[in-house]
């Protein structure tokens, strides 16, 4: 069968508004209507939308579009246009789990990512098999999702608690810090940063002391003012800070209140160069802190993320955070992986995310295959002094670390796939 009208048609066709003349031609023998092209690429992503971490989500959204934007504005993904949905995890797992299965068998999503809550990635990580479609996580850290609890439908790209604490133990065992203690959220999250952070720095320092008179307040909470006094009282020589988004705020301007900052122990604070959080605090972040993020927009100089940087200051007028650059990232490498696997099907893009290797804004991203963890390291500096341009305290002496030397073998962190 031709693609063309029949000479009749065309005849006729031509004596009516141009209008009226697609709406005949679509009707043709062999002529495809205007609006028959192949449906869009669907991603779904499941942040915390609301409350005390809400920004987290707010940055996270802002990165995806930017990615899809500049994506569709080259052809798409195989010449389909992306689109993506969001929903609000809440920080709950049951939320969370419902939101996945509302991605998929509601809107349709050829592949998912995201999540922030470490305890929301371990109670969703099981399920994920079951939706048939590929997850991506971003920004939680829990080592289980690509240890004990890894499956073929989960991978990783961004640091996680082990990579960060690996690089947090070096800094500490340079420090001279003898005594060591900890703040941080009641949940995997803080209990594993403690945990991680005292394993690496007694490998370097067996000589340590892991203080006993730890604070795990409760993710959430608004009063940190009996914590930051118990640590205080409790005279550490360092302090491991693992409070993130409205926790850490909170935290910071009560404890310059109490003059927590005064004192002469070492503070090590896990994810306080967290955008999200510096933007918040703009000079009430203390200077002259260690400060560590999964992703320093100021610390990659390479054509990716010179690129990012100046594309997302200019639509956003913020600098980018680690949920931005992380979710950015991701839709990027589901093009790979896509483009890879030549098709969209769950399946075939789990497979082909194995292995894959992109050109992110924080350099090359490889994601490895025994237990789909990205290879990747944090970056740590001190804060310094606060950018007018960029409204955020900069990083003095930032140093990200290697991914090679932070990761753990695939062999130790539990992962069977």
């Amino acid at each position: 069968m031709t693609s063309k009208a029949a000479p009749g048609m065309r005849a006729l066709a031509s004596s009516f508004a141009p209008t009226v003349l697609a709406a005949i031609l679509a009707l043709a023998p062999g002529v495809p209507p205007a609006h028959a092209q192949q449906k869009p690429i669907r991603f779904g992503a499941i942040y915390i939308l609301s409350g005390s971490a809400a920004t987290y989500g707010q940055f996270a959204r802002q990165g995806m579009e930017l990615a899809a934007d500049e994506i569709n504005a080259r052809g798409g993904i195989l010449g389909r246009k992306v689109e993506f949905s969001l929903e609000d995890s809440q920080g709950k797992v049951d939320v969370a789990i419902q939101a996945a299965r509302k991605l998929v068998f509601q809107g349709g999503a050829d592949g998912l990512m995201g999540l922030d809550s470490s305890g929301v990635a371990n109670g969703l990580a099981p399920v994920v098999p079951e939706l048939r479609r590929p997850f991506v996580i971003t920004h939680a850290a829990s080592p289980d999702v690509t240890g004990k609890l890894c499956n073929a439908w989960t991978y990783r790209l961004s640091v996680n608690v082990n990579q960060n604490m690996s690089a947090a133990a070096q800094i500490a065992a340079a420090s001279g810090a003898k005594r060591w203690t900890t703040i941080g959220p009641d949940y995997a999250f803080g209990h594993q940063s403690w945990e991680y952070f005292g394993k690496y720095l007694k490998q370097r320092k067996p000589d340590v002391e892991l203080m006993k008179e730890t604070s795990f307040p409760r993710f959430g909470a608004e009063d940190f003012v009996p914590f930051i006094n118990s640590v205080m009282q409790s005279r550490p020589d360092g302090v491991l800070v693992s409070l993130w988004g409205g926790d850490l705020v909170n935290f910071v301007r009560q404890a310059r209140n109490l003059g927590f900052f005064d004192q002469k122990f070492q503070v090590l604070l896990t994810l306080g160069a967290a955008t999200e959080v510096l933007s918040a605090l703009g000079e009430q972040m203390p200077q002259g802190v260690w400060a560590g993020t999964r992703y320093w927009f100021a610390a990659h100089d390479n054509p990716v993320n010179n690129a990012f940087v100046k594309s997302y200051m200019a639509r956003f007028k913020t600098p980018p955070s680690y949920n931005a650059e992380g979710a950015y990232a991701a839709l990027y490498l589901y093009k790979a992986a896509m483009e890879k696997a030549g098709r969209t099907d769950g399946e075939a893009v789990a497979k082909a995310l194995s292995g894959i290797s992109i050109d992110a804004p924080n350099g090359r991203l490889a994601i490895r295959a025994e237990d789909h963890q990205a290879v990747i390291g944090p970056t740590w500096g001190r804060l310094g002094a606060f950018d007018p341009d960029y409204k955020v305290r900069m990083l003095d002496s930032a140093r990200t670390f290697r991914g090679e030397e932070v990761t753990p073998a695939a062999a130790d962190t539990g992962c069977r796939l």
